[in-house]
């Protein structure tokens, strides 16, 4: 089988992470059209015998963080910490037929670092191990470990309540 016809196996894989990552139905499915518009006309730089399933969360990474930093530049910053902003401005409602658990799961991966929100979907939604992940993002083993914890950590609490509007960083 040639490498073409297995990207095609991998979609629904992609597309459930970028939908978590983005949640956003629309961008999510324009970063996995640009990730296998990518990785089709990288084909060549895929090593036979090496996990595809990797590769191609490796290209949707650099894809993703291409676009945030574009989307970046252009946009004006606006913390969602900030006191003087209206929480509702961000919320995003959830279909009535998922159980409040769904939507509280989300909003709490929602509230976590981009980089952290990668490592647990990685981890725990594609159930790829700690090496497949730190080379599919290109970082230390350490890292993602680092990441995980972290993240766990910040969802226990965020879906505890007990850090309902908790800074990501103390700044002292």
């Amino acid at each position: 089988m040639d490498v073409r016809d297995e990207l095609i196996e991998h979609v629904p894989r992609l597309r459930r992470y970028a939908r978590a990552l983005l949640n956003n139905r629309d961008l999510a499915d324009d970063l996995v059209q640009d990730t296998m518009e990518r990785a089709l006309s990288r084909t060549a730089m895929f090593e036979a015998g090496t996990d595809l399933r990797a590769w191609l969360f490796t290209v949707m990474h650099n894809v993703f963080v291409n676009q945030m930093r574009k989307a970046s530049a252009r946009a004006a910053h606006v913390s969602v910490d900030d006191d003087g902003i209206d929480e509702r401005e961000f919320a995003v409602p959830a279909p009535q037929f998922h159980s409040l658990d769904v939507r509280d799961l989300d909003y709490a991966l929602q509230r976590l670092t981009d980089e952290q929100r990668e490592v647990v979907l990685l981890v725990g939604l594609e159930e790829m191990s700690y090496a497949e992940v730190a080379i599919a993002l290109d970082i230390p083993i350490g890292t993602v470990m680092s990441r995980l914890s972290r993240g766990r950590e910040r969802l226990r609490a965020l879906t505890a309540g007990t850090q309902p509007n908790a800074k990501l960083k103390v700044v002292r």
